[in-house]
């Protein structure tokens, strides 16, 4: 996919609501989409109403997430960054605001024996596990950014 505007996305993906970001998982694999098809895509997983959705994509297009183009009555969207930058601008903001810039401490805490399975059971289930440290895990498809949600609110981004 062309990064044609990766650089000057005004928000960071962590910014985003639980739902802006379940739509952008599912646009990354699709390259580009309207609301309907993003709308369906996410209809097993998440069923919403079609103004719902547009609304999320508008939000997104005006936070530059996304830039849309009008084809005949719909609006086509297409991705700003890609999935793999996505990761990669959350993981840099998960090591600057909770590891002070250190990568190696995200490792000595990734690699104590009690977080290893806290992180495993994380990553294969979607769940949440702490409040503020979002799991990454990518799929064949182009790849799902999850973020980890309070336990207690039961609503995390898989």
């Amino acid at each position: 996919m062309n990064e044609r505007k990766e650089a000057t996305s005004r928000h960071a993906v962590l910014d985003l609501a639980p739902l802006e970001l379940d739509c952008m998982n599912m646009l990354w694999p699709m390259g580009e989409g309207t609301v309907r098809e993003i709308r369906d895509a996410l209809a097993t997983r998440r069923p919403r109403a079609y103004t719902t959705i547009m609304t999320i994509m508008d939000r997104l297009a005006r936070k530059g997430i996304v830039e849309r183009r009008k084809i005949g009555r719909a609006y086509t969207y297409r991705a700003n960054l890609s999935a793999e930058s996505a990761r990669t601008q959350a993981l840099a903001q998960v090591i600057e605001s909770f590891f002070g810039g250190s990568k190696e401490s995200l490792i000595a805490h990734l690699d104590q024996p009690e977080q290893k399975p806290r992180a495993l059971a994380a990553a294969i289930s979607g769940g949440a596990v702490t409040s503020a440290v979002p799991v990454t895990s990518p799929s064949t498809s182009g790849g799902t950014i999850s973020a980890a949600a309070s336990p207690t609110s039961g609503d995390s981004i898989t």
